[in-house]
Protein backbone atom coordinates (compact mmCIF):
# COMPACT_ATOMS: atom_id res chain seq x y z
CA UNK A 1 0.00 0.00 0.00
CA UNK A 2 1.79 3.67 -1.16
CA UNK A 3 1.11 6.58 0.73
CA UNK A 4 -0.95 7.88 -2.40
CA UNK A 5 -3.42 5.24 -1.73
CA UNK A 6 -3.77 6.21 1.84
CA UNK A 7 -4.34 9.66 1.04
CA UNK A 8 -6.71 9.12 -1.49
CA UNK A 9 -8.51 6.73 1.12
CA UNK A 10 -9.50 10.52 2.65
CA UNK A 11 -12.32 11.08 0.43
CA UNK A 12 -14.30 8.33 1.39
CA UNK A 13 -14.43 10.86 4.49
CA UNK A 14 -14.33 14.21 2.90
CA UNK A 15 -17.93 15.28 3.25
CA UNK A 16 -18.00 14.33 7.07
CA UNK A 17 -14.56 16.34 7.44
CA UNK A 18 -16.48 19.35 6.00
CA UNK A 19 -19.15 18.74 8.30
CA UNK A 20 -17.00 18.32 10.91
CA UNK A 21 -14.98 21.43 10.31
CA UNK A 22 -18.02 23.47 9.49
CA UNK A 23 -19.37 22.63 13.12
CA UNK A 24 -16.14 23.23 15.13
CA UNK A 25 -16.01 26.62 13.68
CA UNK A 26 -19.30 27.48 14.50
CA UNK A 27 -19.46 26.03 18.31
CA UNK A 28 -15.46 28.00 19.17
CA UNK A 29 -14.54 27.33 23.02
CA UNK A 30 -12.31 29.69 25.05
CA UNK A 31 -9.23 28.69 26.54
CA UNK A 32 -9.19 25.99 28.50
CA UNK A 33 -13.11 25.99 27.92
CA UNK A 34 -12.79 23.37 25.40
CA UNK A 35 -15.33 21.03 26.90
CA UNK A 36 -17.44 20.05 24.68
CA UNK A 37 -14.55 20.57 21.57
CA UNK A 38 -12.23 17.98 23.75
CA UNK A 39 -15.42 15.73 24.12
CA UNK A 40 -16.19 15.74 20.35
CA UNK A 41 -12.16 15.08 20.07
CA UNK A 42 -12.57 12.01 22.09
CA UNK A 43 -15.30 10.61 21.05
CA UNK A 44 -14.11 10.99 17.58
CA UNK A 45 -10.93 8.75 18.50
CA UNK A 46 -12.70 6.52 20.62
CA UNK A 47 -15.00 5.46 17.26
CA UNK A 48 -11.63 5.11 15.15
CA UNK A 49 -11.15 2.53 17.90
CA UNK A 50 -8.24 4.64 19.73
CA UNK A 51 -6.89 4.28 23.13
CA UNK A 52 -8.66 7.51 24.77
CA UNK A 53 -7.05 9.28 27.57
CA UNK A 54 -8.14 12.66 28.94
CA UNK A 55 -5.06 14.71 30.10
CA UNK A 56 -4.92 18.26 31.33
CA UNK A 57 -7.94 19.67 29.76
CA UNK A 58 -6.78 17.66 26.22
CA UNK A 59 -7.26 14.50 24.56
CA UNK A 60 -4.49 11.84 23.41
CA UNK A 61 -6.12 8.85 21.28
CA UNK A 62 -3.47 6.02 21.11
CA UNK A 63 -3.27 3.52 18.17
CA UNK A 64 -1.05 0.61 18.71
CA UNK A 65 -0.12 -1.19 15.55
CA UNK A 66 2.81 -3.46 15.67
CA UNK A 67 6.52 -2.75 15.71
CA UNK A 68 7.84 0.50 15.22
CA UNK A 69 8.43 4.34 15.88
CA UNK A 70 6.04 5.90 18.49
CA UNK A 71 4.59 9.36 16.18
CA UNK A 72 3.04 12.32 18.28
CA UNK A 73 1.08 14.22 15.94
CA UNK A 74 -0.50 17.21 18.19
CA UNK A 75 -3.57 19.58 17.23
CA UNK A 76 -4.54 22.83 19.37
CA UNK A 77 -8.70 23.21 19.73
CA UNK A 78 -9.36 26.77 21.71
CA UNK A 79 -10.76 29.89 19.69
CA UNK A 80 -10.49 33.60 20.67
CA UNK A 81 -12.69 36.41 21.55
CA UNK A 82 -12.87 38.23 18.15
CA UNK A 83 -16.47 39.06 16.85
CA UNK A 84 -16.94 37.40 13.58
CA UNK A 85 -17.60 38.93 10.40
CA UNK A 86 -17.09 36.61 7.42
CA UNK A 87 -20.77 36.33 6.94
CA UNK A 88 -20.68 32.66 6.41
CA UNK A 89 -23.76 30.38 7.11
CA UNK A 90 -21.74 28.66 9.65
CA UNK A 91 -20.16 31.68 11.10
CA UNK A 92 -20.02 31.48 14.78
CA UNK A 93 -23.15 33.73 17.08
CA UNK A 94 -21.06 32.21 20.24
CA UNK A 95 -20.83 35.00 22.89
CA UNK A 96 -19.36 34.06 26.75
CA UNK A 97 -18.74 36.20 29.84
CA UNK A 98 -14.74 37.21 30.33
CA UNK A 99 -14.10 39.22 32.90
CA UNK A 100 -17.98 40.19 34.00
CA UNK A 101 -17.96 41.51 29.77
CA UNK A 102 -19.84 39.70 27.56
CA UNK A 103 -17.40 38.44 24.36
CA UNK A 104 -17.94 37.49 20.97
CA UNK A 105 -15.83 34.44 20.16
CA UNK A 106 -14.21 32.93 17.12
CA UNK A 107 -12.16 30.15 15.42
CA UNK A 108 -10.10 33.22 14.07
CA UNK A 109 -6.27 31.36 13.98
CA UNK A 110 -7.65 28.28 12.50
CA UNK A 111 -7.63 25.78 15.21
CA UNK A 112 -11.07 24.45 13.70
CA UNK A 113 -9.24 23.49 10.54
CA UNK A 114 -5.93 22.08 12.55
CA UNK A 115 -8.99 19.73 14.25
CA UNK A 116 -10.84 18.82 11.32
CA UNK A 117 -7.06 18.13 9.68
CA UNK A 118 -6.08 16.13 12.86
CA UNK A 119 -9.35 13.80 13.17
CA UNK A 120 -8.95 13.25 9.01
CA UNK A 121 -5.16 12.00 9.93
CA UNK A 122 -6.29 9.66 12.79
CA UNK A 123 -8.86 8.22 10.50
CA UNK A 124 -6.53 8.09 7.66
CA UNK A 125 -4.07 5.83 10.09
CA UNK A 126 -6.99 3.39 11.89
CA UNK A 127 -8.50 2.60 8.48
CA UNK A 128 -5.04 1.71 6.30
CA UNK A 129 -2.98 -0.16 8.97
CA UNK A 130 -1.78 -2.33 6.36
CA UNK A 131 0.52 0.71 5.00
CA UNK A 132 2.08 1.52 8.73
CA UNK A 133 3.67 -0.02 11.42
CA UNK A 134 4.40 1.63 15.05
CA UNK A 135 2.21 3.59 16.89
CA UNK A 136 0.25 6.71 16.62
CA UNK A 137 -0.14 9.65 18.75
CA UNK A 138 -3.50 12.13 18.30
CA UNK A 139 -3.08 14.59 20.68
CA UNK A 140 -5.98 17.68 20.80
CA UNK A 141 -4.13 20.22 23.06
CA UNK A 142 -6.54 23.04 24.86
CA UNK A 143 -5.15 26.72 25.45
CA UNK A 144 -2.35 27.44 22.79
CA UNK A 145 -3.49 31.26 22.68
CA UNK A 146 -2.71 31.67 26.28
CA UNK A 147 0.46 29.81 25.62
CA UNK A 148 0.08 27.59 29.00
CA UNK A 149 -2.38 24.33 27.28
CA UNK A 150 0.89 22.05 26.47
CA UNK A 151 1.92 22.74 29.85
CA UNK A 152 -1.50 21.97 31.13
CA UNK A 153 -0.98 18.59 29.28
CA UNK A 154 2.55 18.52 30.91
CA UNK A 155 1.58 18.98 34.11
CA UNK A 156 -0.87 16.63 34.63
CA UNK A 157 0.78 13.84 33.45
CA UNK A 158 1.29 13.67 30.28
CA UNK A 159 4.88 12.37 29.90
CA UNK A 160 3.61 9.40 32.13
CA UNK A 161 0.29 8.95 30.37
CA UNK A 162 1.29 8.33 26.63
CA UNK A 163 4.09 6.19 25.31
CA UNK A 164 7.13 8.50 24.85
CA UNK A 165 7.28 9.30 20.92
CA UNK A 166 10.41 9.46 18.86
CA UNK A 167 9.20 12.69 17.09
CA UNK A 168 6.47 15.37 17.27
CA UNK A 169 4.35 16.73 14.32
CA UNK A 170 2.34 20.05 14.05
CA UNK A 171 0.88 22.28 11.89
CA UNK A 172 -0.99 25.62 11.40
CA UNK A 173 -3.16 26.80 8.82
CA UNK A 174 -1.52 30.38 7.37
CA UNK A 175 -2.00 33.26 5.46
CA UNK A 176 0.60 32.11 2.62
CA UNK A 177 1.77 30.19 0.76
CA UNK A 178 -1.43 29.64 -1.13
CA UNK A 179 -4.00 26.94 -0.30
CA UNK A 180 -2.68 23.71 -2.04
CA UNK A 181 0.76 24.57 -1.02
CA UNK A 182 3.27 24.26 2.07
CA UNK A 183 6.00 25.88 3.84
CA UNK A 184 8.51 24.60 6.12
CA UNK A 185 12.15 25.85 7.57
CA UNK A 186 14.58 24.01 9.31
CA UNK A 187 16.01 25.88 12.38
CA UNK A 188 14.22 28.52 14.11
CA UNK A 189 10.43 29.25 13.04
CA UNK A 190 8.62 30.62 15.39
CA UNK A 191 9.57 33.27 18.42
CA UNK A 192 9.75 32.56 22.10
CA UNK A 193 7.26 35.56 23.36
CA UNK A 194 5.60 36.72 26.91
CA UNK A 195 4.00 39.31 28.34
CA UNK A 196 4.54 41.69 31.26
CA UNK A 197 2.17 43.72 33.22
CA UNK A 198 3.82 46.71 35.25
CA UNK A 199 1.96 48.89 37.76
CA UNK A 200 3.39 52.07 39.00
CA UNK A 201 2.73 54.11 41.95
CA UNK A 202 2.63 57.75 42.21
CA UNK A 203 0.46 60.39 44.60
CA UNK A 204 -2.80 61.59 43.02
CA UNK A 205 -3.44 65.34 43.39
CA UNK A 206 -5.83 67.42 41.57
CA UNK A 207 -5.05 68.70 38.15
CA UNK A 208 -4.60 72.48 39.15
CA UNK A 209 -1.72 71.35 41.76
CA UNK A 210 0.67 68.87 40.54
CA UNK A 211 3.07 70.35 42.74
CA UNK A 212 1.45 68.28 45.22
CA UNK A 213 1.69 65.06 43.04
CA UNK A 214 4.13 62.01 42.26
CA UNK A 215 2.81 61.83 38.25
CA UNK A 216 1.88 58.59 37.43
CA UNK A 217 1.33 59.22 33.95
CA UNK A 218 4.27 61.63 33.22
CA UNK A 219 6.43 58.51 34.90
CA UNK A 220 4.65 55.90 32.34
CA UNK A 221 5.84 57.91 29.43
CA UNK A 222 9.08 57.94 30.34
CA UNK A 223 9.08 54.53 30.87
CA UNK A 224 7.74 54.40 27.80
CA UNK A 225 10.52 55.95 26.03
CA UNK A 226 13.34 54.69 27.58
CA UNK A 227 11.98 51.34 26.83
CA UNK A 228 12.84 51.63 23.60
CA UNK A 229 16.40 51.58 24.31
CA UNK A 230 16.50 48.15 25.42
CA UNK A 231 16.13 46.76 21.79
CA UNK A 232 17.79 49.59 20.43
CA UNK A 233 21.30 49.60 22.55
CA UNK A 234 21.85 46.36 24.63
CA UNK A 235 20.81 43.53 22.60
CA UNK A 236 23.13 42.22 19.62
CA UNK A 237 21.71 43.41 16.32
CA UNK A 238 22.68 39.73 15.08
CA UNK A 239 19.93 38.81 17.42
CA UNK A 240 15.72 39.16 16.75
CA UNK A 241 14.08 41.15 19.27
CA UNK A 242 10.81 42.72 20.35
CA UNK A 243 9.26 44.85 22.52
CA UNK A 244 6.26 46.89 22.43
CA UNK A 245 4.30 48.50 24.58
CA UNK A 246 0.55 47.92 23.60
CA UNK A 247 -1.34 49.36 26.63
CA UNK A 248 -0.85 52.47 29.16
CA UNK A 249 -3.92 52.40 31.42
CA UNK A 250 -4.13 55.51 34.64
CA UNK A 251 -6.81 57.69 35.56
CA UNK A 252 -10.19 58.39 34.77
CA UNK A 253 -10.55 62.08 34.63
CA UNK A 254 -9.46 65.33 32.98
CA UNK A 255 -8.76 66.62 36.43
CA UNK A 256 -7.57 64.53 38.91
CA UNK A 257 -3.64 63.12 38.88
CA UNK A 258 -3.90 58.92 39.06
CA UNK A 259 -1.99 57.35 41.88
CA UNK A 260 -1.31 54.24 40.06
CA UNK A 261 -0.59 53.71 36.36
CA UNK A 262 -0.68 50.11 34.27
CA UNK A 263 1.30 49.23 31.47
CA UNK A 264 1.10 46.03 29.37
CA UNK A 265 4.26 44.90 27.78
CA UNK A 266 4.96 41.99 24.74
CA UNK A 267 8.39 40.78 24.38
CA UNK A 268 9.27 38.56 21.35
CA UNK A 269 12.73 36.86 20.59
CA UNK A 270 14.27 33.80 18.80
CA UNK A 271 16.39 32.77 22.05
CA UNK A 272 15.16 32.77 25.70
CA UNK A 273 18.04 33.96 26.71
CA UNK A 274 17.47 36.85 24.75
CA UNK A 275 14.20 37.37 26.05
CA UNK A 276 15.62 36.83 29.66
CA UNK A 277 17.77 40.09 28.91
CA UNK A 278 15.02 41.95 27.68
CA UNK A 279 13.44 41.28 31.05
CA UNK A 280 16.45 42.57 33.09
CA UNK A 281 16.60 45.90 30.98
CA UNK A 282 12.94 46.16 31.55
CA UNK A 283 12.64 46.25 35.23
CA UNK A 284 16.22 48.42 35.68
CA UNK A 285 14.69 51.18 33.52
CA UNK A 286 11.31 50.87 35.26
CA UNK A 287 12.81 50.98 38.82
CA UNK A 288 14.96 53.56 37.85
CA UNK A 289 12.49 55.62 36.46
CA UNK A 290 10.00 55.41 39.57
CA UNK A 291 13.19 56.24 41.89
CA UNK A 292 13.42 59.31 39.65
CA UNK A 293 10.07 60.35 40.28
CA UNK A 294 10.12 59.51 43.70
CA UNK A 295 7.35 56.86 43.90
CA UNK A 296 6.27 56.09 47.16
CA UNK A 297 5.90 52.20 46.31
CA UNK A 298 7.80 49.89 44.43
CA UNK A 299 6.81 49.08 40.79
CA UNK A 300 5.12 46.05 40.85
CA UNK A 301 5.92 43.28 37.65
CA UNK A 302 3.77 40.09 36.57
CA UNK A 303 4.77 37.78 33.85
CA UNK A 304 2.13 35.79 31.63
CA UNK A 305 1.38 34.49 28.81
CA UNK A 306 4.92 32.80 27.98
CA UNK A 307 5.93 30.93 24.95
CA UNK A 308 8.50 28.92 24.12
CA UNK A 309 10.68 29.26 20.52
CA UNK A 310 9.77 26.79 17.79
CA UNK A 311 13.27 25.76 16.52
CA UNK A 312 12.83 23.00 13.82
CA UNK A 313 15.02 19.94 14.09
CA UNK A 314 17.19 20.03 11.06
CA UNK A 315 17.37 16.87 10.42
CA UNK A 316 14.24 15.44 10.89
CA UNK A 317 12.90 18.63 9.05
CA UNK A 318 14.64 17.70 6.13
CA UNK A 319 13.30 13.91 6.58
CA UNK A 320 9.67 15.47 6.58
CA UNK A 321 10.13 18.52 3.70
CA UNK A 322 11.33 15.61 1.32
CA UNK A 323 7.86 13.73 1.54
CA UNK A 324 5.97 16.62 0.83
CA UNK A 325 8.42 17.54 -2.26
CA UNK A 326 7.39 13.87 -3.38
CA UNK A 327 4.13 14.35 -3.20
CA UNK A 328 3.17 17.73 -3.87
CA UNK A 329 5.78 18.81 -6.04
CA UNK A 330 8.59 21.45 -5.40
CA UNK A 331 6.61 24.35 -7.07
CA UNK A 332 3.97 23.46 -3.95
CA UNK A 333 6.64 23.94 -0.80
CA UNK A 334 7.88 27.05 0.16
CA UNK A 335 10.57 27.50 2.51
CA UNK A 336 9.46 29.94 5.25
CA UNK A 337 11.82 32.32 6.69
CA UNK A 338 11.58 32.65 10.76
CA UNK A 339 8.34 34.25 11.87
CA UNK A 340 7.88 36.61 14.95
CA UNK A 341 4.37 34.42 15.94
CA UNK A 342 4.44 32.27 19.02
CA UNK A 343 3.58 28.67 19.63
CA UNK A 344 3.16 26.50 22.90
CA UNK A 345 3.97 22.82 21.16
CA UNK A 346 7.11 22.80 21.66
CA UNK A 347 6.81 22.13 25.61
CA UNK A 348 5.69 18.77 24.50
CA UNK A 349 8.52 17.53 22.82
CA UNK A 350 11.07 19.29 25.09
CA UNK A 351 9.17 17.39 27.99
CA UNK A 352 9.72 13.87 26.15
CA UNK A 353 13.22 15.13 25.69
CA UNK A 354 12.41 14.33 21.42
CA UNK A 355 13.14 16.46 17.85
CA UNK A 356 9.71 17.96 16.57
CA UNK A 357 8.93 19.14 13.24
CA UNK A 358 6.40 21.99 12.43
CA UNK A 359 4.78 23.49 9.46
CA UNK A 360 2.57 25.59 8.03
CA UNK A 361 -0.03 25.25 4.93
CA UNK A 362 -1.96 27.58 3.14
CA UNK A 363 -5.43 29.28 3.75
CA UNK A 364 -6.56 31.38 0.65
CA UNK A 365 -6.95 30.54 -2.83
CA UNK A 366 -5.51 32.57 -6.10
CA UNK A 367 -7.43 35.93 -6.06
CA UNK A 368 -9.18 35.51 -2.65
CA UNK A 369 -8.27 38.49 0.33
CA UNK A 370 -5.55 37.08 2.11
CA UNK A 371 -6.35 38.10 5.83
CA UNK A 372 -4.03 37.26 8.53
CA UNK A 373 -4.92 34.65 11.42
CA UNK A 374 -7.00 36.80 14.19
CA UNK A 375 -8.68 38.80 11.77
CA UNK A 376 -12.61 39.04 12.33
CA UNK A 377 -12.78 37.69 8.42
CA UNK A 378 -10.12 34.81 8.84
CA UNK A 379 -12.21 32.17 6.36
CA UNK A 380 -9.92 29.61 4.71
CA UNK A 381 -10.71 28.47 1.49
CA UNK A 382 -12.40 25.08 2.88
CA UNK A 383 -11.94 22.37 0.15
CA UNK A 384 -8.16 23.02 -0.95
CA UNK A 385 -7.19 24.55 2.06
CA UNK A 386 -8.98 21.04 4.97
CA UNK A 387 -7.44 18.37 1.75
CA UNK A 388 -3.95 20.08 1.91
CA UNK A 389 -3.87 20.15 5.70
CA UNK A 390 -4.87 16.71 6.11
CA UNK A 391 -2.73 15.37 3.30
CA UNK A 392 0.72 17.15 4.86
CA UNK A 393 -0.23 15.82 8.54
CA UNK A 394 -0.54 12.02 6.99
CA UNK A 395 2.48 12.38 4.70
CA UNK A 396 4.97 13.55 7.77
CA UNK A 397 3.56 10.72 9.86
CA UNK A 398 3.74 8.36 7.34
CA UNK A 399 7.50 9.30 6.40
CA UNK A 400 8.17 7.94 9.82
CA UNK A 401 5.99 5.20 10.24
CA UNK A 402 4.69 3.91 6.47
CA UNK A 403 6.06 0.65 5.39
CA UNK A 404 6.39 2.21 1.99
CA UNK A 405 6.56 5.98 1.19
Amino acid sequence: MDIKTIISSIDEIAEKQEELYKYLHSHPELSFEETETAKLMAEKLTEFGYEVQHIGGGVAGILKNGEGPVVLFRADMDAVPIKETTGLPYASKVEVMVNGIKAPVMHACGHDMHMATGIGAAWAMANNKDGWSGTYIALFQPAEETGSGSQAMIDDGLTDKIPKPDIALSQHVLATPKAGSVGICAGPFLSTAASMRITVYGKGAHGSMPHMSVDTLLLAASIVMRLQGVVAREIDPFDFAVLTVGSLQAGIAANSIPEEATLLLNLRAYKDEVREKLVEGIKRIVKGECEASGSPKEPEFEIFNKFPPTINDAEETAKVEKAFRNFFGDEKVITYKPMTASEDFSNIPNAFGIPYVYWGFGAFEEGQPVLPNHNPGFAPSLKPALATGTQAAILAVMAYLGKVV
